[in-house]
């Protein structure tokens, strides 16, 4: 037993393979709760005797609220039992565990040794639930021993989201919030107690970018013109996580229309970037990412055309996955070219990343898209939560993309050789055959945006204020800095062009041939670079990312985004891990396994 906490009427007999009374539990009770700012009065510790196992359980259970208690299913407990209660309480707590996976030591006593590990796990289980940095698996299983509900959970965001959103640093992280969360919380609460949770995501508020459509707040891709707009359907993810039993909590900002880096937008304004307040957060996806990283949301969904996902979660020291093009659906999602467009989330851990693919994958007969799919989607991605992922893969180096930027590029180098710590074999200089020719190909947003952007206005139905892209611009409504940049895809005439067909046939084949080659020729399991080149700006200054993004974005491709450290200055750095189509599996075991042998993630002081 290893821990930093020890009551004192314990710290002696930790060793001690002595029988312990129940009054000595009960006062060791009692001091564990003191100590953890609490009180409690433990019932029957008049208990004669040695103290049995059992008799422990009944004696924790009298101090513990546990309302969705699990059976342990031990085979030494008889039918009929009375402390089978007491026992299946404290085993859904995490304060007793069987003396095998079998049996729980019915009728054994109770040694000093088995107590002090008992007792520091009812002080830890005492302690107040801490909202910030808590987990996916944290949070449910602070709901299924009592100690939090999910309405509780989601009043704790919206107080943070007033403190640190609306006043403090004033991140303006986030559109719009939704009325009915804390309602939907509470019914979700009942739903629990009467049948038990969904998924893991039963009752976990998700932070929404506001290009998803959600068919009870207004979507409006941060445009003013669109402010009061409320699609008639979800977007299919989005759908699929209220089913999985998430609570969609509000909508964050973007860069208007998904169009670049810094996350600046007519309706939302500019977001700011929590480590430090006055550079950006990254873009499109950038409200997302600055509402995740300074807690005001369990997690939260993106999408990446060109980086969108990636970028902010680099610079926001968080996980972001770009999965695969047709992994999860975009239907119900305000295009900005479909044919490199994705969704999906954005994280503090790995495993919460991986929880919301195990909710937002699969076949979705309205993208068409997602037919690939199909035989391509595991069971469960946490099945892939490796903490010794790295060992013995091959994981190739590839620095064409890596920029001049000697902070971004010292923080990743030193992530290689923590890579290489970890067992994995990094192959070093790693090239892309015919990349300067499949680097000089555009992004297919200049071509596509606009007849995707008219579809996307028909589907609205009567909710939407304009029936074109054309409208819209006569109309004004929206933030001068991306003027040029609507006009100009809106003087797209066809998707005709044979300079169009050019970029969507003989890119797309370039890269991926480029890259399955240079890959099957170094036998890698997948590719790393830094995500971004360049580190957040200051506000006002223009971002660039360089030219790791495409590789991706060019290929349909994944990419898993994890933290891989800090500047000098204290601005995040992140890593990618790039790979084969529908490679998720393996980059998630490799990320996982880099992100727990690193912890490089620290949330940002500005928001404790």
């Amino acid at each position: 037993m290893s821990q930093s906490w020890m009551p004192k009427s314990l710290t002696s007999l930790t060793a001690s393979s002595k029988p312990i009374t129940a009054a000595e539990f009960a006062e060791a009770m009692k001091l564990a709760a003191e100590e953890a700012g609490t009180t409690v009065s433990p019932s029957g510790s008049n208990i004669s005797g040695a103290l049995t196992r059992e008799k422990a359980a009944a004696l924790l259970d009298s101090v513990i609220h546990v309302p969705y208690a699990a059976f342990a299913g031990y085979q030494d407990i008889a039918g009929g039992s009375p402390y089978s209660k007491a026992i299946a309480n404290v085993y859904t707590a995490g304060l007793m565990q069987g003396s095998s996976s079998q049996t729980f030591g019915y009728g054994k006593p109770l040694t000093h040794r088995e107590a002090a590990t008992i007792i520091y796990r009812l002080y830890q289980y005492l302690q107040p639930f801490k909202l910030t940095e808590a987990t996916i698996a944290e949070m449910q299983k602070a709901m299924e021993t009592g100690r939090l509900t999910s309405e509780e959970l989601v009043q704790q965001y919206l107080d943070r989201i007033a403190k640190y959103d609306d006043q403090g640093p004033k991140l303006n992280s986030i559109i719009t919030l939704n009325d009915k969360a804390l309602e939907t919380a509470k019914q979700l609460d009942a739903e629990r107690a009467a049948k038990g949770e969904r998924s893991p995501l039963h009752g976990i508020p998700v932070i929404v970018k506001d290009n998803y459509n959600t068919s009870d707040m207004p979507t409006s891709s941060g445009n003013i013109g669109l402010k009061d707009v409320i699609p008639p359907e979800d977007a299919t993810q989005v759908k699929e996580l209220r089913d999985a039993g998430a609570i969609i909590i509000g909508k964050a900002n973007l860069h208007e229309f998904a169009f670049g880096y810094t996350t600046v937008s007519s309706l939302g304004g500019q977001t700011l970037n929590p480590y430090d307040p006055t550079r950006v957060p990254g873009g499109s996806s950038g409200g997302t990412a600055a509402a995740v990283a300074a807690n005001l949301a369990a997690v939260g969904m993106g999408t990446d055309t060109g980086g969108s996902i990636r970028i902010p979660s680099s610079f926001n020291s968080l996980v972001g996955i770009r999965p695969t093009v047709g992994l999860s659906s975009r239907y119900g999602i305000a295009p900005l070219a479909l044919t490199q467009d994705t969704g999906g989330p954005i994280a503090r851990t790995v495993e919460d990343a991986a929880f919301i693919l195990n909710a937002t994958t699969g076949y979705d007969p309205k993208d068409i898209v997602t037919a690939k799919s199909v035989g391509f989607v595991p069971k469960d991605y946490t099945d892939y939560l490796d903490k010794d992922g790295l060992k013995g893969a091959r994981i190739g180096i590839v620095r064409e993309v890596f920029g001049d930027d000697a902070q971004v590029n010292a923080v990743v180098s030193q992530a290689i050789e923590e890579m290489k710590a970890a067992g994995a074999t990094l192959v070093d200089n790693v090239k892309i055959p015919n990349f300067d020719l499949i680097n000089k190909y555009g992004s297919l947003s200049a071509w596509e945006f606009k007849f995707q952007f008219n579809d996307y206005l028909k589907s609205l139905g009567d909710a939407t204020p304009y029936k074109s892209l054309d409208e819209l611009i006569a109309s004004g409504k929206y933030d001068p800095s991306i003027e040029k940049a609507l006009i100009d895809r809106n003087n797209r005439e066809s998707l005709d062009a044979q300079e169009y067909k050019d970029i969507v046939l003989f890119r797309t084949k370039y890269v991926q041939e480029a890259v399955l080659k240079m890959m099957a020729d170094n036998h890698l399991d997948a590719l790393i670079f830094p995500t971004s080149s360049k580190t957040a700006v200051k506000i006002g200054q223009e971002q660039v990312a360089g030219d790791a993004f495409k590789l991706s974005s060019f290929t349909g491709w994944p990419t898993v985004t994890v933290p891989a450290g800090f500047t000098s200055d204290h601005l995040p750095v992140g890593i990618d891990f790039f790979g084969r189509a529908f490679s998720e599996p393996e980059l998630i075991k490799l990320a996982y396994s880099f992100e727990q042998h690193t912890h490089h993630r620290v949330a940002p002081q500005t928001t404790p």
